[in-house]
């Protein structure tokens, strides 16, 4: 069940071509929330809405906004001919898109054609927070480096509610993105994670692609209950297409949470049990206990033989923030509140771009 109810627009936040953050007025009390404008069209101040107001409700967060489902003054969305694609597929808010794999889409044959990823390296993390660290790392050390973005669709589906998309893409840092599976809202839509990797290659002829969710992820507590487990089957498909895969580990000695000490449960799960291949897991430089602490959890799982282990160097990340003037969060915690979480996230980065040069001069 969904909680529905009705409000008034009193106040425009922000606005892009995508997105209008606004103040409503829901039974005489101010709350804040989202449109799409692509999907319920343009609001204005004085617009009487209908909001789905379910998460908040529910104290769950998701960026403590409420969504705007309908604008009752008749704010039309024209359906564009393009596409017959349906993503949220059967659900009151099912939209068109043209997926680059459609037979009418221009792009349609490079997908018959493909053949390999040709050694393409794939960073693959497990949460949105990690985008920013590995993408900036990447370009701070290779300006020239071109980046696609693939989000998938185990967290939040509309691209457009990542505010750390569009300051990376404002900054030069991503190049392209595409999204995948019933995300949508990328410069490419794609059906799956296969041709979201094809996409990369063929379309955006990226140098490096990063494959993560979008912001949110879900969790219950359970070994198997958790979105991010599609990291595993990502790395697999990154494999099976002659991509090289590179997985970044959920690591964290801040977190309270004794599954998520070290490399998290999540992590582990993935590496150990979820992916079938074999691919190279990046592990930060740490003090002495704390890498201990990391070999003992990946030992006791024979994790350590199943992949190939490799410790890089993240610590140019701070530089890399001050360049860019960029801060991270992951949990609510900052960098210097996790540091061993955004440190590997930037060692993932810094292996990929050796590995891209080592592959370009071969």
């Amino acid at each position: 069940m969904i909680s529905i109810k009705r409000g008034k627009v009193i106040k425009i936040l922000s606005k892009s071509q995508e997105k209008t953050k606004l103040i409503v007025a829901i039974n005489g009390k101010e709350e804040k929330a989202f449109n799409y404008n692509l999907m319920t069209g343009e609001v204005s101040v004085g617009d009487e809405v209908v909001l789905n107001t379910t998460a908040i409700e529910l104290n769950l967060g998701t960026g403590g906004y409420h969504f705007v489902l309908y604008n009752l003054d008749n704010k039309i969305v024209p359906l564009e001919e393009e596409g017959h694609i349906m993503k949220l597929r059967y659900t009151p808010l099912q939209l068109k898109v043209f997926a680059a794999e459609e037979q009418d889409h221009p792009n349609h044959h490079k997908f018959l054609a493909f053949e390999s990823l040709n050694n393409l390296p794939v960073i693959v993390g497990s949460l949105h927070s990690m985008l920013t660290p590995i993408a900036a790392t990447l370009k701070y050390i290779n300006p020239r480096i071109k980046i696609t973005y693939i989000m998938t669709d185990a967290a939040a589906l509309p691209i457009y509610f990542s505010d750390t998309v569009d300051q990376l893409k404002e900054k030069g840092i991503i190049d392209h993105t595409i999204t995948i599976g019933h995300a949508f809202g990328g410069d490419l839509e794609t059906v799956n994670i296969y041709n979201g990797l094809i996409a990369a290659k063929e379309i955006t002829h990226c140098d490096i692609a990063i494959v993560t969710m979008g912001p949110g992820i879900v969790g219950t507590g359970t070994p198997y209950g958790f979105t991010g487990i599609e990291q595993g089957q990502i790395l697999d498909a990154v494999e099976d297409l002659g991509g090289a895969a590179i997985a970044v580990p959920r690591i964290s000695f801040s977190d309270e949470r004794e599954r998520h000490y070290g490399i998290s449960h999540h992590s582990l799960t993935v590496f150990s049990k979820i992916a079938k291949t074999s691919f190279k897991i990046i592990l930060p430089f740490l003090e002495a206990d704390k890498k201990k602490v990391l070999y003992e959890q990946l030992e006791y799982l024979n994790i350590h033989r199943k992949h190939t282990i490799i410790e890089e160097d993240g610590s140019i990340l701070s530089k890399v923030l001050d360049y860019f003037g960029l801060s991270v969060k992951t949990m609510g915690r900052g960098f210097k509140d996790d540091v061993a979480f955004f440190l590997a996230c930037s060692a993932a980065a810094v292996h990929s771009c050796d590995l891209l040069k080592n592959h370009n001069r071969k």
